[in-house]
């Protein structure tokens, strides 16, 4: 009877592996991140050090003004009134955009899973294949739709004389970024929902449950993994969005922070004010930053959640 011979481990080759994955892994975050330290270290130091300094070297005098500038008193376009009404305007566009495409597409892949129909399969592949629609090609449909809505609101002001937000530039991006994003969402909860006992929807069916209390009181309490995907997800495309910032918020003061930025630093005359644009871009960039820092470990997780069914 022959035994098998295992070929002796190389001492200290695990320690040799570790070394070189850790500092690949450590040159790469180097790379990924000297932008960030050149904006952070720009922000903080006054105009001479920036024209006359190295972008890597440390602020000799650090100085919190370009923050406050940007924040209150950047210009845009004929007027220095700061981005932080842009701000704002994006949160009150992402915060309603998020909550409403993560509950659609929640309600969505509980119907393809556990209320499936005839031809669920198709609706289910008619919606992905929008996720790989470009933002370019539904520009111009889209704007024909928000104008026809924006023309409804009118009616409706004339007849009732109360005014139910069709038309509105927040509103309107709130419509697109939920359409847009319903592709997305319903495929994220799709898929987890696929790998969730439908012995216990049955279960409840049986002891007389409805459409929405078994959504309500059995799928969504145990989907926050995916929902923390899908609110990230969502967070990060609609707050960065431009493309359809600038084609259907306009201008003035109901613009958005990405289209402000953008305007803050093409506006600029005379001597370019690098540290206040760079704190104004580290502004539009922290919430994501913050999103990513508190949540970011929920997500490989929750994307792994569906992976594998049963």
């Amino acid at each position: 009877m022959s035994t098998a011979t295992v070929a002796p481990r190389a001492p200290g080759s695990p320690i040799v592996s570790r070394i070189v994955i850790y500092g690949l892994l450590g040159l790469f975050a180097l790379v990924y991140l000297i932008p960030f330290f050149v904006m952070l270290l720009t922000s903080l130091k006054p105009m001479p050090e920036i024209q006359h300094g190295n972008i890597l070297a440390l602020p000799k005098e650090p100085t919190l003004d370009p923050w406050i500038r940007a924040w209150g008193e950047a210009c845009v376009g004929l007027t220095c009134e700061g981005i932080h009404g842009y701000f704002w305007n994006s949160i009150k566009m992402v915060v309603p955009a998020v909550a409403i495409s993560t509950l659609l597409g929640a309600l969505n892949g509980y119907v393809l899973t556990k209320w499936r129909f005839p031809g669920h399969r198709l609706v289910f592949g008619l919606m992905l294949f929008a996720c790989f629609i470009p933002f370019q090609a539904v520009l111009l449909p889209m704007a024909t739709v928000l104008g026809t809505f924006g023309q409804f609101g009118k009616t409706l002001i004339n007849m009732t004389g109360m005014n139910f937000g069709f038309g509105n530039p927040t509103v309107n991006l709130v419509f697109v970024h939920v359409v847009y994003g319903l592709g997305f969402t319903t495929l994220f909860f799709r898929n987890y929902y696929e790998a969730f006992p439908t012995e216990l929807v049955k279960a409840a069916m049986v002891d007389g449950a409805g459409f929405f209390q078994i959504f309500r009181r059995i799928l969504l309490p145990n989907s926050l993994p995916i929902i923390v995907v899908t609110v990230i997800y969502q967070f990060t495309n609609i707050w960065n969005d431009f493309l359809f910032a600038s084609a259907y918020a306009g201008s003035g003061d109901v613009m958005p922070m990405t289209v402000a930025l953008n305007n803050v630093v093409n506006t600029s005359t005379g001597v370019v004010e690098y540290n206040v644009n760079m704190a104004a871009a580290m502004i539009a960039a922290l919430p994501t930053l913050l999103v990513y820092i508190l949540a970011g470990r929920y997500f490989v997780r929750g994307l792994m959640a569906g992976a594998v069914k049963g």
